[in-house]
């Protein structure tokens, strides 16, 4: 039996139920959070994560986070650096995404302890811009912070395909809380953000790449382009259409990269 194999399920489980229990993200409607200092850094409560969205309709962990190598993004490097336009967009969907956490209390929900909240780069930049405001400051003080208003928008509402979420920094200073039983929880009883994901190995991400640019024949079809590079096209659920991704050259710099 091997032991490491049954270890590393045993720890995806015990992710999974720890990523249910401590993550929050805003429902449509407006609801206030307040951040509290991050007890794993208690000079920066954001925390940057980078990931491989939909690589193969999964979601990996990358590497980079870390400032450990990382097979697709040296992959996708390599394709933004050839001079040809589509390798440089397949290059660009193929590089890690930044996802930013922060850990909040969640008002009218104190009881239920620090939740880590993530958001893209616009909600991380707005943030940023009010902490560096002289008239904010440490939103984060645990006295003399301020809290946070989030406004989310479904993607009926916002117009767009993701939605839209907004963030108002209250001009009131208040306390976390007035408990402290509540407030000495809050310091002592944070998860560490980054051992609720699965860091995935080199190697694993390698197959991943490669099974990414080479799909099963079950669900894709081959065609010849007029200028005779090879293509992949994957049909598209219930629209009726097809996508079709440029895949002969990328092969050809996958296998070189890699067999270096």
């Amino acid at each position: 039996m091997d032991l490491d194999a049954i270890k590393s399920k045993l720890n995806q489980l015990q992710n999974q139920t720890s990523t249910t229990e401590n993550f929050w993200k805003p429902e449509p409607g407006t609801q206030v959070v307040r951040v509290v200092p991050y007890k794993h850094n208690k000079d920066n409560p954001f925390i940057e994560l980078h990931f491989h969205y939909n690589l193969g309709n999964k979601t990996y962990l990358s590497p980079v986070s870390f400032g450990r190598p990382d097979p697709v993004s040296e992959f996708a490097d390599k394709l933004k650096s050839t001079g040809d336009k589509d390798e440089w967009i397949q290059g660009k969907r193929l590089e890690p995404k930044m996802r930013t956490f922060v850990p909040v209390v969640v008002r009218g929900r104190e009881s239920e302890g620090v939740k880590f909240w993530g958001f893209g780069k616009t909600v991380y930049q707005e943030l940023l811009s009010v902490i560096a405001d002289p008239d904010y400051g440490d939103i984060t003080d645990p006295i003399n912070g301020r809290d946070i208003g989030i406004e989310r928008q479904t993607p009926a509402e916002a117009g767009n395909q993701y939605g839209k979420t907004t963030v108002r920094v209250k001009p009131n200073q208040t306390p976390i809380t007035e408990d402290k039983k509540l407030l000495e929880s809050v310091f002592k009883n944070q998860a560490n953000v980054t051992e609720l994901y699965t860091e995935p190995s080199y190697d694993e991400l390698k197959e991943a790449l490669a099974n990414y640019l080479n799909p099963t024949e079950e669900n894709t079809d081959t065609t010849t382009t007029t200028n005779g590079v090879a293509a992949t096209t994957t049909p598209t659920k219930n629209t009726g259409t097809t996508t079709t991704a440029k895949t002969g050259d990328v092969e050809d710099a996958f296998d070189q990269l890699f067999n270096q």
